[in-house]
């Protein structure tokens, strides 16, 4: 059973999600949002524009995908079983994305009002590679703040670059006018949602591990 709060919090979230997502389907291009792409992208730079590249990689399928399996594996051999299987369930996400992004049909952002540095085909809210950054990193943060049994500066070096990619994983969608601000919101919410239900799971199995201990 959900806490409280987490139950409030999912609620509120999804209540957003709902408001944001009425206003990007009779808002599909809109000032809002064409102006903080052309913010973000005024800092245009060739050698920026790589290492935004980069980041921006490990949102897509197949390194995700693996990203999260070798993160699951490592977990695994140093016997962190729990948290391996937490970590594969994350994998869901990809689905939830996909139905999302049927679901609404928003067209990307298109060289007539944005620079178009990478380009993708398929639809833009939400944002997939957000929703997939938020929960990945967010449940490795999260993560790092439970298992005290890691070496301090490991966990320390781990929660310094997931926070990192955080932030500036769905900033990098922007600057290469793959998404709108509205779709990194949208995958926001909805990674925070599912970050919610992950984090109060564990939290839950942790209590009745730690009950069934003598």
């Amino acid at each position: 059973m959900l806490k409280s709060s987490t139950l409030t919090y999912s609620i509120i979230l999804f209540i957003a999600f709902v408001l944001l997502a009425i206003f990007v389907r009779y808002n599909p291009v809109n000032n809002f949002d064409i102006n903080i792409s052309r913010f973000v992208q005024q800092f245009h730079h060739p050698t920026l524009d790589k290492v935004m590249i980069g980041i921006s990689a490990f949102g897509n399928v197949s390194i995700a995908f693996a990203s999260m399996v070798i993160t699951a594996l490592l977990f695994f051999i140093f016997r962190y079983r729990r948290e391996a299987l937490f970590v594969m369930a994350i994998s869901f996400t990809g689905l939830i994305t996909f139905s999302l992004k049927r679901l609404f049909t928003r067209p990307r952002p298109t060289d007539e009002y944005v620079t178009i540095i990478e380009s993708y085909k398929n639809h833009s809210f939400p944002s997939g590679h957000t929703l997939s950054y938020v929960v990945f990193f967010g449940f490795i943060i999260f993560l790092m703040q439970q298992l005290k049994t890691m070496p301090s500066y490991l966990r320390n070096f781990i929660t310094v670059f997931a926070y990192f990619m955080f932030i500036v994983g769905p900033i990098s969608r922007i600057y290469l006018g793959a998404h709108w601000f509205t779709d990194i919101v949208g995958g926001l919410l909805i990674g925070l949602i599912y970050l919610l239900q992950l984090n109060n799971f564990y939290k839950k199995g942790l209590k009745k591990e730690m009950e069934i201990e003598p």
